[in-house]
């Protein structure tokens, strides 16, 4: 190997749901110069990889011609030979039916060091996920795992496929010819038996039935590739251990209207509860043209009693701002500080400030009751905002006698490149949409022209009463509305509602 030569890894990226992929295998995708990925590799994945890095998408065709596997073996042999780090990133696990040893052979033949990274596969993570265990005490001590793209692979298997759990991997286009077969070999036509599309995913399907009637009811349910066959007595205790498909929010398509650095914990909460989170910022945060006003009251915060947070975004800006003219958190030493939520209050810690204050309830409302306490009266206050935002809470203090300073730190406007995306996801059906504030709840409507029927039943949760009163003053239905006014208690009230709705 040559000192300017690099190293392909061959990494298996699991079964679908992201979160299986292995910490080796993200550590390793985290640093590539190269991705080489398969079509069912999760985007969120994708999404890891270094900027830069060059990704190769080999799971689609290009132009008329799909890519060969002996294509995707020069592609890796000629970018490592080009000293890049490459990972090659396989849905499931690399030498599962995988083609990975075809990969490895292929590299070691060119000269190629390269690393074999396990992943977890299809066969084990969609019956699991779907409540299967593939083997259980006294049900199945065995499991058989097959393809079934050839069904003679079926064939050579036979003297395991009875007693046991049989595994079919890509087995939609023969599924009648391998039941064929499994019931040739001696399985009764009353052995349960589950298909399993989109295995792990949020958009997971489960068809439960038997070899006599598991094809007929699978096409009834429009399955189609990919999906997983489970044959044996194990199907039997789906009933009992369905863990995945059985949550409130399963399945549910969900329009995440946040700002797009806001919006990934939010999505990430959805998705752990079951739904396909879909992101569509109705709002963009940008930097103000000018910040001469911003600068002069951050260049004197040793004249402010108190400096007073209302949201993420705010933080941001000012630290933003205190960094361009060698500020940091020392330079708050003689003011107090309120925060207006617990994300908020965070975003301060993570900057090194601990919030005097925070009110139980993260509106501005509740604030003002709650900084009366404090003795406003005569104090200094900055109150960095939104060009456009809410007068509540500068309002309130004054009438408590306080001397407010409200100062623009950035401005919100409508993300129209969401457009499009918005069209299409109504388009497909949303179940539901979730609003953080006013802003983005007249962001969607200005994107849907000021049509709030373009909606129609989509259910809508909103994160705290002000926004539920936007939302209603702007003609829509408000569903859900989070108590307490978190990110948490937005996914809970969505929760609680579908709950409510479809009561177990």
């Amino acid at each position: 190997m040559t000192a300017r030569q690099g190293k392909v890894y061959l990494v298996g990226a699991g079964p679908g749901d992201p979160g299986l992929i292995t910490a080796r295998g993200l550590e390793l995708l985290t640093g590539a110069d190269v991705v080489v990925y398969d079509r069912l590799v999760d985007p969120v994945l994708i999404d890891r990889a270094p900027e830069g890095a060059e990704l190769i998408d080999v799971g689609k065709s290009r132009g008329r011609a799909p890519v060969s596997q002996d294509e995707i073996n020069r592609i890796l042999v000629d970018r490592a030979l080009s000293g890049g780090l490459v990972v090659r990133l396989k849905g499931g696990d690399p030498f599962l039916f995988g083609r990975g040893g075809e990969e490895a052979i292929a590299l070691a033949d060119a000269g190629v060091y390269f690393e074999v990274v396990p992943g977890v596969t299809s066969a084990l993570a969609a019956p699991a996920y779907a409540g299967i265990p593939v083997t259980h005490r006294g049900a199945s001590s065995s499991v058989t795992i097959v393809t079934g793209s050839d069904v003679s692979g079926i064939d050579q298997s036979a003297p395991a496929l009875t007693g046991g759990t049989v595994v079919v991997l890509m087995g939609w286009e023969n599924i009648e010819a391998i039941v064929r077969d499994l019931l040739r070999k001696g399985n009764s036509p009353e052995t349960p038996a589950a298909v399993i599309r989109w295995g792990t995913e949020p958009f997971q399907q489960t068809v439960e039935g038997t070899l006599a009637d598991v094809v007929d009811r699978s096409a009834a349910a429009g399955l189609r590739p990919p999906v997983v066959i489970v044959v044996g007595e194990v199907v039997r205790l789906r009933e009992r251990m369905r863990w995945f498909d059985n949550r409130p929010l399963y399945g549910k398509r969900v329009l995440v209207t946040r700002a797009r650095p806001q919006a990934g914990r939010l999505s990430e909460l959805l998705y752990r509860e079951g739904a396909f989170p879909l992101e569509a910022p109705t709002i963009e945060v940008q930097p103000l043209p000018d910040y001469s006003v911003l600068d002069d009251c951050l260049s004197h915060l040793d004249e402010v009693d108190w400096v007073v947070f209302a949201s993420v975004n705010a933080v941001a800006a000012v630290f933003s701002r205190m960094d361009s003219l060698g500020l940091d958190a020392r330079d708050f030493h003689s003011a107090s500080v309120a925060a207006i939520g617990s994300e908020t209050a965070v975003s301060l810690r993570l900057r090194g400030i601990m919030a005097d204050f925070v009110p139980e309830r993260f509106v501005s409302e509740s604030a003002v009751d709650g900084l009366r306490e404090f003795g406003m009266a005569g104090a200094r206050v900055l109150y960095p905002r939104s060009q456009t935002g809410r007068d509540t809470l500068p309002a309130g203090l004054v009438e408590m006698g306080a001397e407010v300073e409200e100062v623009a730190a950035y401005r919100t406007v409508t993300a129209h490149d969401s457009a499009s995306t918005v069209t299409e996801a109504l388009a497909e059906g949303m179940d539901a949409a979730v609003f953080t504030s006013s802003s983005t709840v007249t962001g969607l409507l200005e994107l849907l022209g000021g049509d709030p029927a373009r909606l129609g039943e989509t259910v809508i949760a909103c994160l705290g009463p002000i926004t539920a009163d936007t939302a209603r003053d702007n003609g829509l239905r408000v569903d859900a509305v989070a108590e307490p006014h978190t990110i948490p208690g937005l996914v809970h009230a969505l929760r609680a509602y579908y709950s409510k709705e479809n009561p177990s």
